[in-house]
């Protein structure tokens, strides 16, 4: 007889009437760790991090209307009896693609009120949105939702190879599942490095990271989403439900399509949305390319639109504290004070500074005395200095360039032994 493995405990830690879910703290360490990877790569184009956290602190709530409105409105018969519902997000009930609308249009409108171009700051976000997806499935994993139809045991541990706390999850309801939500989270890694590997190209123009993200996700999903039995659905005209069949129809060779209630629905919502925004993003793609709207270059430094003007940010320029390269160049012309406590370069009291330390050097009392008494009788003709002065000097110019040559060589990485 076989004995299983009780599952996983949704709630992670218990505070009296407060529970700390496996759920959301997976979402929530996805999130965190994609807001990482973008601050890092924000510093490349100079870019403080003030600007990704708020970022963050606006479109994670955003996100989360999103991804509650995008499954209430296709989950209507049961939520327009049960209005309160809507609200007990605790039940479940979100979905990514409403999370991914909700996010971008937010934190799309607020980079672009503080003056930055959207498809930059997208690009650099892009790969925090595959990261979030990757780890925040293995929230789906704890709750025992987002699976495929059924499978056999033999088929998790010899053909997958999956570990037993997998294989134990993924049976429910009194048999094995696909694990969907293992398949999406590795497409999303793999997208992670096919991202990280694009933006370092030359190739590409602004904007196509972003794009290119979004056609590699709806491609995974579209197929992926197949497996599935809990998948949104509408019904839909017959010729466009054999369509996306179709399409899913390569996949034949190797799994069978996840049932879907006909009385439910016969076209799955996330497979059309997948269709629609891979067409979409290679039509876009190819018409910026067209009409010269993707001129500008992923790796070209980011133009930020000041009230005084645009200002072009540093591409490899690291902010001080909390302020921005820009605002640092623009107090350097009105004097503030450098991080060593020097005035900016280029300011008046830098000026200021540097003239008087002239005037007080060596050298320049040297030639304010070149003029006096004692100089003119030292410079007398026919003095035994005369002779001397010469030699010392074509020895003192041979010990400098002897000096110079052991620099320009210690500056080379080589040194004379």
């Amino acid at each position: 007889m076989q004995s299983f493995a009780l599952a996983i405990d949704p709630v992670l830690l218990r505070l009296g009437p407060i529970n700390l879910t496996w759920y959301g703290t997976i979402i929530g360490f996805g999130a965190l760790l994609g807001l990482v990877f973008a601050i890092r790569e924000g510093r490349r184009f100079g870019i403080t991090s003030d600007l990704f956290m708020d970022l963050m602190l606006i479109g994670t709530p955003c996100a989360l209307i999103g991804a509650r409105a995008y499954y209430v409105a296709f989950q209507w018969e049961h939520y327009r009896d049960n209005p309160w519902e809507i609200f007990a997000i605790w039940h479940g009930g979100i979905a990514i693609y409403g999370a991914l609308i909700g996010a971008v249009l937010s934190g799309g409108i607020y980079v672009v009120v503080k003056g930055y171009p959207f498809w930059r700051m997208a690009d650099i976000c892009a790969p925090s949105f595959l990261i979030g997806q990757m780890i925040g499935r293995w929230g789906n994993f704890v709750n025992q939702e987002a699976y495929g139809g059924p499978v056999e045991e033999s088929f998790l541990r010899n053909t997958l190879h999956l570990p037993d706390f997998i294989v134990n999850q993924m049976y429910i309801e009194g048999m094995y599942r696909h694990p969907t939500f293992l398949y999406e989270s590795i497409w999303s890694f793999l997208g992670i490095v096919l991202l990280f590997v694009l933006r370092r190209q030359a190739f590409v123009r602004a904007g196509e990271i972003f794009l290119g993200y979004i056609i590699w996700y709806s491609t995974g999903r579209f197929f992926i989403e197949g497996l599935r039995t809990d998948s949104l659905a509408f019904k839909g005209p017959d010729w466009l439900a054999s369509l996306l069949n179709g399409l899913w129809s390569p996949m034949t060779a190797l799994f069978e399509q996840g049932d879907l209630d006909p009385n439910y629905g016969n076209v799955r919502t996330s497979q059309l949305l997948a269709v629609l925004l891979v067409l979409g993003c290679v039509a876009l793609i190819v018409y910026r390319r067209l009409s010269g709207a993707a001129k500008e270059r992923y790796a070209d430094p980011i133009v930020v639109r000041r009230p005084e003007g645009p200002v072009e940010l540093p591409l490899t320029g690291k902010p001080r504290g909390d302020r921005e390269p820009a605002d640092e160049r623009r107090d350097g012309a009105d004097g503030e004070p450098e991080a060593d406590g020097a005035p900016a370069m280029g300011s008046p009291k830098r000026r200021e500074a540097d003239d008087a330390q002239a005037a007080g050097s060596p050298d320049r009392r040297d030639r304010a005395a070149a003029g006096g008494p004692e100089r003119r009788e030292k410079d007398a003709p026919g003095t035994p200095e005369d002779g001397e002065r010469p030699a010392n000097k074509a020895r003192s110019d041979a010990a400098d360039g002897m000096k110079g040559t052991q620099h320009d060589d210690d500056a080379n990485g080589s040194r004379s032994v």
